[in-house]
C-alpha cells in the first residue's frame, strides 16, 4: 500500500512539474504593478458602440446645434484633384471649418476618424455615397515633393499648429496611420503605389541617418536630417520600423525588412528613454514580432519599460500614468506622468493599445502585464467623456451637451493645467488645451477633442465585455496590421485574486479548439457556440480557436495548425 502511495505522489510530482514548466513564464512591468489589479470604480463602456456612434454623428453633414456640423468640405484640391473632407480637431477650432480657405485639417483627425470606424466594420469607402477613405490621399504631399503622408495637405497652413515639417513626429505618425487604412482599403485607387513611395522615402531617410536619429525632424524633400528648437526624437525610428516592416509584408521587398531592422537597432541602442509621444510602443511590438518571424534578438522588455515608466528625458515624464485621484483610479492613461502631477491624453491612450495587445501574440510572457494595463486603461478612460465623469470633476460641465454623447475632454489632469482656471476642481480634471492653441480667439469648448475622440474605433475594435464585469476579452487580431493568416486570438486577463469561470463565446460558426497560448494546451475540444473557461486569479489564458480536431505540428520552436503559427513561443 505504501509503494501504491509514492506510485501515486511520483505520478502527481511529475504531472504538476509538466503543467507548471509547460506554462510560459509571465514578466512584470514595473509600472503595472503599482496600478490596481481592480481598478475603481469600475465602469465598462460599450466601446464599440461609442464608436458606431461617433462616426453617425460627426459624419452628419446636416448636423444641427451650436458648432455644429464637425465636418466641411475642402475644395482646395491640394496633391489630388479632388476635393477633400475637413474635421474639426476639437469642438469651435476658429482655424477650422470655412476659415483659412477650409484647408486646415488635420490627417491625425481624418485618418484616425476613418481608420477607427473601418475597424468597427463600417465602410468608408462607400459611406452615403461618399469615398471617404479615397480623400485621405490628399495629404500626400506631392506637390512638395516630400511624397510622404503629412499632418497637414499644404505648407501654406502648417504653422497655424500641429506640426509640418518641423516636428518629427507628426510627419511620421500619418504614414503609419495611412498603412494601416491602406490595409483596410487594399482596392482603394493609388493607395499601392503612395505606399511604395512613403516606403522608399523612409528606407532612404534610414540609411542616410545610419543609426542616429537625433533630430528634430527629417527633410524628406531634401532627405536630409534637421535641428531646431524642438528636441531630438530618436523614436522616430520605431515609426519608421513599422512603416517598413508593413511595407516588406505588403510588398516583399527585403530592403523594406532591412531598412526595418537598421531603425530597431538605432531604436534600441539609446543610452537613454527616447519617448516623445506615440511611437514607442510600436517599436515594442516590432520587438516581439520580429524576434520570431525575422530571428532577431531585440529587448522587448526594455521597449516596454520605455513606453510605460514615464523616464523620457526630451519629453520630460512622458509614459503611462499611474494612482488613485481622490478617490478615482486613473492608471492606465497615457500622457505626462509629471505635468500638474499627472495629464493623460485620449488619443494617446487610445493608440497605445493598437500596438500593445497584439504584442501579447508574439511574446505571451506579457500576457498578465498588458492585460492588466488594458482593463485600467478603458476603465480610466471613460473619464474623459462628460457623460462619465462627475460635473464638479470637469472644467466645462455646462457645456457638456455640445458634445453630442460622442466627443470628449483632450484629457484630464490630477490639477488644472490652466493655472488660473478651474482651480476649485479636484482631480482627475476633465480638461483640453484648445483655448491655447489660439488664445483670446479658440472657445471654451475648444477643449473637446473631436481628433482624439474619432480614434474610438481602436478601442472598440479590442474591448469586448464578458459575464463578468472587470474581465474584459481582448481581440488580438483586430489590430495586428499586415500579419500573417491566423485563428481568432483572444486575451482573458482575470483581474481577481480568486478564479473566475468566463462564458466564451465562439467567434465563427464552425466547431473549434480552443488552444491557450499560455498554458501551450488545448483547454476545450469540439465546441460550437460557447463554453466556460476557468481562468486563475490574476491570470490570463491567450485562446486560439483552432478548427476542430485539427492536428498540431511544433516546427523551429512554433506550434502549427493547418499551416498556421497558434503559438510563436512553444517549447
Amino acid at each position: 500500500m505504501r509503494l501504491n502511495f509514492k506510485v501515486l505522489y511520483a505520478i502527481i510530482f511529475i504531472s504538476s512539474w509538466n503543467f507548471a514548466h509547460a506554462q510560459v513564464k509571465q514578466l512584470k512591468l514595473s509600472r503595472v504593478e503599482e496600478m490596481a489589479n481592480l481598478p475603481q470604480p469600475l465602469k465598462i463602456i460599450d466601446w464599440k458602440l461609442m464608436a458606431q456612434n461617433f462616426d453617425k454623428t460627426v459624419y452628419d453633414f446636416n448636423a444641427k446645434g451650436e458648432y455644429w456640423p464637425m465636418i466641411w468640405m475642402d475644395s482646395t484640391r491640394k496633391n489630388f484633384d479632388q476635393p477633400v473632407m475637413g474635421i474639426y480637431t476639437a469642438v469651435g477650432d476658429v482655424r477650422q471649418g470655412k476659415n483659412n480657405k477650409g484647408m486646415f485639417h488635420e490627417a491625425l483627425a481624418n485618418m484616425g476618424a476613418v481608420m477607427g470606424a473601418s475597424l468597427v466594420g463600417i465602410d468608408k469607402s462607400k459611406q452615403n455615397g461618399v469615398n471617404y477613405a479615397a480623400m485621405l490621399k490628399n495629404y500626400f504631399n506631392r506637390d512638395t515633393k516630400w511624397n510622404i503622408m503629412m499632418n497637414n495637405t499644404a505648407p501654406e497652413v502648417a504653422l497655424l499648429g500641429g506640426g509640418y515639417g518641423r516636428d518629427w513626429w507628426y510627419d511620421v505618425y500619418p504614414n503609419v496611420l495611412f498603412y494601416a487604412v491602406c490595409e483596410q482599403y487594399p482596392e482603394e485607387k493609388d493607395f499601392d503605389w503612395m505606399a511604395k513611395s512613403i516606403a522608399e522615402k523612409f528606407y532612404q531617410a534610414d540609411s542616410i541617418l545610419k543609426g542616429d536619429y537625433n533630430y528634430s525632424y527629417f527633410d524628406y524633400a531634401a532627405m536630409k536630417p534637421m535641428k531646431n528648437q524642438i528636441c531630438a526624437q530618436q523614436d522616430a525610428a520605431a515609426g519608421h520600423a513599422w512603416v517598413l516592416y508593413a511595407a516588406y509584408k505588403k510588398f516583399g521587398d527585403k530592403r523594406y525588412l532591412k531598412g526595418a531592422i537598421s531603425a530597431m537597432k538605432a531604436l534600441e541602442s539609446n543610452k537613454i528613454n527616447p519617448t516623445y509621444e506615440l511611437l514607442m510602443p510600436f517599436g515594442a511590438y516590432l520587438a516581439a514580432r520580429m524576434n520570431v518571424e525575422q530571428g532577431t534578438n531585440f529587448d522587448v522588455q526594455k521597449l516596454l519599460a520605455w513606453t510605460f515608466d514615464g523616464t523620457a528625458v526630451c519629453r520630460e515624464g512622458w509614459g503611462v500614468l499611474t494612482g488613485k485621484w481622490n478617490g478615482y483610479d486613473i492608471s492606465g492613461v497615457v500622457g505626462s506622468t509629471v505635468d500638474h502631477g499627472g495629464y493623460g491624453f485620449l488619443m494617446n491612450t487610445f493608440d497605445a493599445a493598437w500596438p500593445l495587445i497584439p504584442t501579447v501574440r508574439y511574446d505571451p510572457s506579457y500576457a498578465n502585464a498588458i492585460g492588466k494595463w488594458m482593463l485600467n486603461a478603458v476603465n480610466a478612460s471613460r473619464f474623459f467623456y462628460p457623460q462619465y465623469m462627475p460635473a464638479d470633476r470637469q472644467t466645462i460641465p455646462q457645456h457638456a451637451a455640445v458634445t453630442k454623447g460622442v466627443i470628449a475632454y483632450e484629457g484630464f489632469a490630477k490639477t488644472s493645467t490652466f493655472d488660473t482656471l478651474y482651480m476649485d476642481k479636484k482631480g482627475p480634471v476633465a480638461q483640453g488645451d484648445g483655448p491655447k492653441w489660439v488664445p483670446g480667439k479658440n472657445p471654451d469648448v475648444s477643449q473637446f477633442s473631436v481628433y482624439g475622440s474619432g480614434h474610438v474605433g481602436i478601442f472598440g475594435a479590442i474591448v469586448e465585455k464578458t459575464n463578468i464585469e472587470g474581465v474584459l476579452k481582448l481581440d488580438v487580431l483586430a489590430t495586428d496590421f499586415y500579419r500573417n493568416k491566423a485563428y481568432p486570438t483572444y486575451l482573458i486577463y482575470n483581474p481577481f485574486a480568486q478564479s473566475k469561470t468566463v462564458a466564451y463565446k465562439v467567434k465563427g460558426i464552425k466547431k473549434v479548439d480552443l488552444y491557450d497560448a499560455i498554458s501551450q494546451k488545448v483547454i476545450v475540444k469540439n465546441i460550437a457556440a460557447k463554453s466556460n473557461v476557468s481562468i486563475a486569479g490574476n491570470h490570463s489564458v491567450l485562446i486560439v480557436e483552432v478548427p476542430a480536431g485539427s492536428k498540431l505540428i511544433t516546427t523551429n520552436k512554433k506550434l502549427v495548425a493547418n499551416g498556421i503559427v497558434i503559438d510563436y513561443m512553444k517549447k
